[in-house]
């Protein structure tokens, strides 16, 4: 019977799926799938070879005064449109990395105001993107092009005009599209780009130009995904960055430092002779001679002749290279590719480019609102600062753990940091797009560690989980509940899965506490990582109102406890272990029971002072968990003591050896870890849960009810900080006013209800004002002694005294 109910869910499921996604194809029906029609290289190393980039065109006339016009457009690939040769959109690096062969998201572009009455002329240039990967063995084995969906770009696209007089016309991809090959003879996404100038057509995507000896272009099955209109935000250039410095660390060599460590690309001005060749490498640092240190951003650590295969680069560093047409000055920016640097090496010009001749190009998915955090102390700021900078850094329409050496959409790295990138960001509907990759790249037999799927299966539960706990996340801090109704079914046959690969309950394989100082037994992460999607499962199930599976899911989560404990708790742990790990993760999963809580917030405090430097010795998770376990155990004071510090290992020993974005070991790497990967950003997280108090009530999805509760350090002067959840802003700043009184700034939106938590001190007096009447008045005498006052929507102003 269990089974019958699953099973019809999943019809149910791929009906309403399939349902949505044929009213999307519609917007692109008639149209077809185009590109060159050239085969693919049978041998390896033919990819290295130049392949130019395609580029199509084709011209059309208007006649009546149009009243809209509507862009429809994706690829196989990346590509780049244009009217009358002016660039569609803000929109780089599109369409958004998917697995092509299940889902393919197109976007649209209100372009009425490029479409002008008489002669036009769409243009299409096409990029490789994650289609056309070069067959690159990282880590001397991983080919890309053996496990995704790979073949030679293609675009489909549809250019509906309405005319004032309310007819419709409508341009589409077919043969009739003229095709030639660009500029652009080599494009990757890790190795980079090179430009010939000399091959570029003057005018191609203008109307009126002579195409004659251009090809047909060729029609084309397309990559088999479905096409859905992208609902997330794009990936665009969300900052530009000035250099600080160029030098000349070598004769014929020049380096920019921009300043910063970041994703993205650049505008250099250039100039030289018709011919000659501009080469560009990229790193996050330089050796001590001032030369460029490019090791620790090397595609798949392929550092050696062979490594990555036939006709691979002995090494496999970010590079692009620029061919000059002629010697007039002109400004270079590669389209189909992204790095990750600070400092850039260029060779090949006669002369050092002025400051104001750089520009960086910070990338990500447009995830950017005005949630913030600040406070007194610089060395808390820089930290910050650096996260948030490593968190967009790792946003190019997939959640990756380092935006260089991978780019991969890695599980871990997202359980583990998903609440770190909300409070930073508006990361709702980025993250319904990570689920639905997860839902493409899950089977019902191993787990997989990555969405889009790139063939890795080694990691575990602890990764492929982040299918499940994103959508909690959705529901905890969005109240995203068409999530939990879409997905239920296939959600309840994940919980099936796991529970036939691991019928002891126990997950005895996979990666643990991934960077930990110390070993920590998958036992203990992966069993908790089981023992949170079974508590997620028993929320999900009653809010559907499958009581059935609600006492199912709590009895498993029961039995889990159970069994944690047993091993973890109630007996003596054998071997090495960190200790930080096993005590934050038993308190952070409450698998302690409460007249043993105090017991093990001893210990933990215990292992934290037998730490190096007293400081943090855990991992992806343990560092997660250890930030909230000991807070809310009652000692966010051993938190902060740790993050304010500069002493190995923690983020203040970063930012003391100059980071400006987080590392991806505790240790310093100048050679084989990246310098700019997101799981250790946790901090952010705590910064506002803990120094800015913000919390999400869990009876209240959403924030309709919500918790303002912050620590206050004494190191610390003040702390600001705010939130965007769906009512509105949340603001919780305070400052402390001489010496015996705090001054705390709230402002709670419209519809939501805050609990206001007191600062654990002994009231003197204490009074509240609300900024739109003006009123004062102080709280009752039952809600100091409790330490919690309720507050409506408005902005507060409140002050205490104390002894």
């Amino acid at each position: 019977m269990n089974k019958l109910i699953f099973f019809l869910s999943v019809i149910t499921f791929s009906c309403n799926t399939n349902h949505k996604n044929v009213e999307k194809l519609d917007k692109l029906n008639n149209s077809n799938w185009i590109y060159d029609g050239l085969e693919q290289a049978v041998e390896d190393s033919l990819f290295y070879l130049d392949h130019p980039s395609p580029i199509f065109r084709k011209e059309f006339s208007t006649k009546n005064e149009i009243e809209k016009a509507t862009l429809y457009i994706t690829a196989a690939g990346y590509y780049k449109a244009s009217i009358n040769g002016e660039r569609i959109g803000k929109d780089v690096l599109t369409p958004a990395w998917t697995d092509f062969s299940k889902r393919v998201y197109y976007s649209e572009y209100d372009v009425s105001s490029s479409v002008k009455k008489g002669n036009n002329c769409l243009g299409v240039t096409l990029g490789n993107g994650f289609y056309n990967p070069l067959p690159l063995k990282m880590f001397g084995r991983r080919n890309l092009r053996e496990v995704l969906s790979v073949g030679n770009p293609a675009f489909i696209a549809k250019l509906l005009i309405n005319y004032s007089d309310g007819t419709i016309r409508e341009i589409i991809t077919d043969k009739s599209w003229k095709y030639n090959y660009g500029p652009v003879l080599k494009n990757n996404v890790y190795l980079g780009e090179l430009y010939d100038a000399q091959r570029e057509f003057e005018g191609w995507d203008m109307p009126g130009f002579n195409d004659e000896k251009w090809s047909n272009s060729i029609n084309n099955k397309g990559p088999g995904g479905q096409l859905q209109k992208a609902f997330f935000p794009p990936v665009q250039v969300t900052r530009k960055i000035s250099p600080v410095d160029i030098f000349s660390p070598k004769i014929g060599i020049f380096l920019v430092d921009m300043g910063v460590n970041f994703t993205g690309s650049y505008n250099i001005k250039l100039t030289g002779k018709k011919g000659d060749t501009v080469k560009f490498r990229f790193g996050e640092r330089i050796y001590d001679d001032g030369m460029l240190n490019p090791m620790t951003t090397v595609c798949g650590q392929i550092k050696k002749e062979g490594m990555g295969g036939s006709g691979a680069p002995a090494i496999a560093w970010q590079t692009d290279s620029y061919i000059f047409k002629n010697e007039s000055d002109t400004w270079f920016r590669p389209e189909f590719t992204f790095h990750t640097y600070r400092y850039m090496e260029i060779s090949g010009l006669n002369k050092m480019p002025l400051l104001s001749e750089v520009e960086g190009l910070a990338m990500s998915s447009n995830v950017i609102n005005n949630n913030s955090f600040n406070c007194s102390s610089e060395l808390l700021n820089s930290i910050q600062k650096a996260t948030v900078r490593t968190f967009l850094s790792n946003l190019i329409s997939v959640q990756s753990d380092c935006a260089a050496r991978e780019k991969f959409g890695y599980g871990g790295d997202i359980n583990a940091t998903s609440e770190s990138f909300i409070y930073n960001f508006d990361m709702q509907d980025f993250y319904r797009k990570t689920v639905y990759d997860w839902v493409d790249a899950v089977n019902d037999s191993v787990f997989v560690d990555t969405a889009p799927f790139v063939g890795i299966q080694y990691c575990g539960i602890s990764w492929e989980s982040a299918m499940l706990t994103t959508q909690y996340y959705l529901y905890l801090y969005y109240n995203d509940t068409d999530i939990i109704k879409e997905l239920y079914g296939l959600d309840k046959n994940w919980m099936e899965k796991v529970a036939r690969i691991f019928p002891d309950k126990i997950i005895d394989s996979g990666l643990s506490d991934h960077e930990s100082l110390e070993p920590v037994p998958v036992e203990l992460t992966g069993t908790c990582h089981y023992l949170q999607c079974a508590k997620i499962m028993v929320e999900f199930a009653e809010f559907m109102e499958d009581q059935e599976a609600a006492r199912k899911y709590r009895n498993l989560e029961g039995e889990l406890k159970g069994k944690i404990k047993e091993m973890f708790w109630d007996n003596p742990v054998e071997g090495k272990i960190n200790r930080q790990t096993l005590f934050a993760t038993l308190l952070y999963h409450d698998i302690i029971p409460k007249e043993e809580k105090e017991a093990a917030k001893d210990s933990l405090l215990m292992a934290l002072k037998n730490g190096p430097s007293e400081h943090f010795n855990t991992g992806i998770f343990g560092t997660k968990y250890i930030l909230e376990a000991l807070s809310k155990s009652g000692n966010p004071k051993s938190v902060f003591d740790v993050v304010n510090s500069t002493s190995y290992p923690g983020w203040g020993f970063m930012m003391d050896r100059g980071a400006t974005t987080i590392w991806e070991t505790w240790k310093e790497s100048d050679n084989i870890y990246s310098n700019c990967h997101p799981m250790f950003g946790t901090v952010s997280e705590w910064f506002y849960r803990w120094l800015g108090g913000i919390r999400p009530n869990p009876d209240y999805p959403g924030f309709e009810r919500f918790i303002l509760s912050p620590f206050i350090p004494a190191e610390l002067e003040f702390v600001n900080s705010s939130y965007h959840s769906p009512f509105g802003e949340i603001v919780s700043n305070w400052k402390k006013e001489g010496t015996n009184k705090f001054v705390f700034e709230l402002k709670i939106p419209e519809g939501s209800i805050a609990t206001f938590k007191l600062p654990s001190v002994e009231i003197q007096n204490i009074s509240i004002s609300k900024k739109e009447d003006g009123n004062t008045f102080t709280p009752g005498a039952n809600q100091i002694k409790a330490g919690c006052i309720e507050l409506k929507s408005g902005e507060y102003s409140i002050s205490v005294a104390y002894y």
